[in-house]
């Protein structure tokens, strides 16, 4: 039976480790000066190596050649079937015997966060003072869901996604080897897919290389049930021209087809990016519109209906192309007509404050009924509702905050979906109608989840303030824009709460 390309060219050694060479220059440094840990843990996406280092350095450390053979002193565990209590106690009961062969016992555990909560606690203290023959090699994908107590008894080493020209490299260099005739452009789109993933673009070249003597980009379009470039091009042309009837008539086309909504929305999303960085041609469209129309088609691939929103997002910005989906501006009572004296923090963004003509409406009523009754003018320590649109920038951080937080914390991202963001500074303070949302997200596992996550979409330290929405006169929380619409799309009229 014929070796899959991955497992073919694993690396073999630190030095043949492609894309970390901050983690393989440390590690190497340290074996050479015989610093060794008794425990480490390795981070990041997948297939980026993280399995490979951990067995390579399980052999390296024991002074050992590298070999896929089982070894009786390299132990491998995948977590995500050996999760339970009973599973680490069994563990804990080989620690105590002596290396067979080899200088030290290693035990490596894949994807350690799967462990169960009582499985880390059966762990903890094996992992804190363990035999001086005995080292722990940790790895995992998702390293925000270890105790802290774990992560902070090893040497935490974090990978990144390999860079896309390293990733080409590479391919390039198997697909020699293996005679296998691709283009350049083929080779790409295969390391874009692959997201910085070695394992996975090496897995689709071997994929694609089955699929004819010659390999085109067109074949791995269509390998990957991508639209063909010229079709999104297409389309952003008839946007552009306002033309909804030949924008409608080319997604029924590619329907028909069989290409997917989601795919279409990502090529989309990704040929604005381009014309966004480059000076290429922008088919027509202005700046905002691009910014705008790209945040729209985000919500294509988590849709009750993926290809109707996507006709109806098409359809918006081919009717008028410089209109995109607005937030809507909830309606203005005529007590909060004369505001109070502005804050500093209030004015910094004008965005966030009443629109012009909602606002003048709102003053002429007032003068009104000052005429009428000089009395019934609100003073300024009456309650009020200061009715705000959301700014986009913000929105737009959000809204990627949202998607990230929804792939792996689907009930959290159920109840941040109905907060209101705001910005100011390095604050992201989020406004929730119920009292109870509040108190949820302000659970400190909640609460460093919306942190991580709004610190890697704005790539800046954030603070996260989660608070209540001001209440009107009659004591009533003022509702969101969209909590109403959120709440029956996610929920269908029912609430979910994380456990």
């Amino acid at each position: 039976m014929g070796k899959a390309l991955y497992r073919k060219y694993r690396s073999r050694s630190l030095d043949e480790i492609v894309g970390q060479e901050h983690i393989t220059t440390t590690l190497s440094n340290a074996l050479s000066q015989g610093k060794i840990a008794h425990a480490y843990l390795l981070t990041g996406p997948r297939g980026v190596g993280k399995t490979s280092i951990a067995r390579i350095l399980a052999h390296q450390i024991n002074n050992l050649p590298y070999s896929e053979e089982p070894n009786l002193d390299i132990i491998e565990i995948d977590a995500a079937s050996n999760n339970g209590v009973e599973d680490v106690r069994d563990l804990r009961e080989k620690i105590p015997s002596a290396p067979v062969g080899a200088k030290y016992k290693v035990f490596i555990i894949d994807e350690v966060h799967m462990l169960s909560k009582a499985a880390f606690n059966a762990l903890l203290k094996t992992l804190e003072e363990p035999p001086a023959h005995v080292i722990f090699i940790l790895a995992t994908t998702e390293a925000h869901k270890l105790p802290d107590t774990i992560i902070s008894r090893t040497q935490r080493f974090s990978f990144r996604p390999v860079p896309q020209a390293k990733v080409v490299a590479h391919l390039k260099m198997i697909a020699q080897k293996e005679n296998i005739t691709i283009d350049d452009e083929a080779l790409e789109l295969i390391a874009i897919h692959g997201e910085g993933s070695f394992r996975d673009s090496i897995s689709l070249l071997d994929q694609a290389s089955s699929t004819k003597d010659h390999v085109a980009r067109l074949d791995v379009e269509q390998l990957l049930g991508q639209v063909p470039m010229d079709l999104i091009e297409k389309l952003l042309t008839q946007i552009a021209a306002k033309d909804m009837s030949g924008c409608l008539q080319t997604l029924q086309t590619l329907a028909d087809q069989g290409y997917e909504p989601a795919m279409i929305a990502l090529q989309l999303g990704q040929s604005l990016r381009v014309k966004l960085m480059t000076t290429e041609e922008k088919v027509g469209l202005s700046t905002s519109t691009i910014l705008n129309l790209a945040r729209d088609i985000l919500d294509v691939p988590g849709a009750n209906n993926p290809q109707a929103l996507l006709e109806i997002i098409l359809l918006k910005y081919a009717a008028n192309t410089n209109e995109g989906f607005q937030q809507p501006v909830p309606a203005i009572p005529q007590a909060a007509a004369v505001p109070q004296t502005p804050k500093p923090a209030e004015k910094i963004i004008s965005s966030l404050t009443l629109t012009e003509p909602a606002a003048q409406s709102a003053k002429d009523s007032v003068n009104s009924k000052t005429k009428a009754d000089p009395a019934s003018v609100p003073t300024t320590e009456a309650p009020q509702i200061q009715a705000k649109a959301i700014d986009s920038t913000v929105a737009g951080l959000w809204h990627e905050a949202l998607q990230t937080i929804k792939q792996s914390h689907n009930t959290l991202y159920g109840i941040a979906r109905m907060a209101r963001p705001t910005l100011e500074g390095d604050t992201l303070t989020l406004e929730l109608t119920f009292a109870f949302h509040q108190k949820r997200l302000n659970e400190p596992r909640n609460k460093d989840i919306l942190t991580k996550v709004m610190e890697q979409v704005r790539h800046t330290p954030t603070q996260v303030v989660c608070v209540l929405a001001q209440k009107q006169s009659n004591g009533a929380v003022a509702p969101t824009a969209d909590s109403v619409s959120t709440i029956s799309n996610i929920f269908g009229g029912a609430e979910l709460l994380e456990s």
